[in-house]
């Protein structure tokens, strides 16, 4: 059941790559996906109605999921709750543990995720510590092992359910001909390049003279696997432009969501939508966010309110008054308020 065939060559039919919706840590939860699903919503490549082509969960801890005692498996669990206007979707994990792998990539299907993707690429000193993220680059065995493990428990039941990669050009400098070449041959169905190095963080701008360089490589070893390109997209026309400089089959984007769920959409973006409905997004999404997340501190929302309030007489005032809040409801009144002001 390889999803990733199905709308790429749909994508493919109609001449465009597929958009896909980055792993954001605190930021792509399942509030916010919501929100992005409902105001991204249009008929998409794969014939559905919704945001981006795919979304991609949060990064989730396999080893947690393996082995968190149950309190613990029941926050992580909630972390990867989803809605069906999401779908296509990706649970991404992290470990360096194949058997740990292989248990949350079972659960994951057992839930019904269309795939499972392993984060290869998070620069988080916590996360290297533990051998995952980038430090996954310096051991390829171990990331290899990682892979098949994954597979293995996205198979379980008989059933092939894809496999995907998101990681960088190198670790200390690029190592793009040697690493990508290793994780091709493990035959994931997508990986996705975050065009720098993890010494370069996000601190330079992203290669994708790189990401060009890993479509030729695939096509090199005449691999199946599908190349996407991640790194400073700012909107769907860039996405388009970047995928048809490099020859990638999909473009993620990430920062550029912040603040913006239409971004997505085809025909709506921040110049054609007014503060109202920029107001409404905001509150819903802090609403969906206290609702479905709450095990999770209220002050991580409000790293949103500086994206979604901008750009507008008083906005500087309104933010410093929404980053005092505590609920939803305060929220709710405050920007209430500050419409009944403006209109007056």
């Amino acid at each position: 059941m390889n999803f990733w065939k199905t709308i790429s060559d749909a994508a493919k039919a109609k001449g465009e790559p597929l958009l896909v919706l980055a792993p954001m840590a605190d930021v792509t939860d399942p509030s916010f996906r919501k929100v992005i699903a409902k105001y991204s919503a249009h008929e998409r490549s794969n014939g559905t109605i919704g945001g981006p082509d795919v979304m991609w969960t949060e990064f989730v801890s396999a080893d947690g999921l393996a082995r968190a005692p149950e309190e613990g498996q029941k926050k992580l669990r909630a972390d990867l709750q989803y809605a069906p206007e999401e779908r296509p979707i990706v649970a991404q994990l992290f470990t360096a543990n194949p058997e740990h792998m292989e248990l949350a990539a079972r659960l994951c299907a057992q839930m019904g995720y269309d795939g499972v993707d392993i984060n290869m690429g998070c620069p988080d000193r916590g996360i290297e510590k533990q051998g995952c993220g980038s430090a996954m680059i310096k051991n390829p065995e171990a990331a290899k092992a990682v892979i098949e493990a994954a597979k293995r428990g996205m198979s379980f039941d008989g059933v092939e359910r894809p496999v995907s990669v998101k990681t960088r050009i190198g670790y200390n400098h690029d190592e793009l001909e040697t690493w990508l070449p290793l994780l091709l041959a493990a035959k994931p169905a997508v990986i996705t390049i975050h065009a720098r190095t993890r010494k370069e963080m996000s601190k330079v701008p992203a290669r994708w003279e790189r990401v060009k360089r890993a479509v030729e490589i695939r096509n090199e070893q005449g691999s199946d696997t599908l190349i996407f390109g991640n790194g400073d997209v700012i909107s769907r026309e860039d996405a388009f432009a970047k995928a048809a400089a490099t020859g990638a089959d999909g473009v993620m984007l990430g920062r550029a969501i912040f603040g913006n769920p239409w971004l997505f959409h085809p025909e709506k973006d921040l110049t054609n939508i007014s503060m109202d409905e920029r107001f409404a997004a905001l509150i819903e999404h802090t609403k969906l966010y206290e609702q479905l997340l709450p095990h999770k501190s209220f002050a991580l929302m409000k790293k949103h309110y500086k994206a979604y309030i901008n750009g507008f007489e008083g906005a500087v005032e309104l933010r410093a008054q929404l980053m005092e809040t505590t609920n939803s409801g305060e929220v709710e009144v405050i920007i209430i308020n500050f419409q009944n002001e403006q209109k007056i």
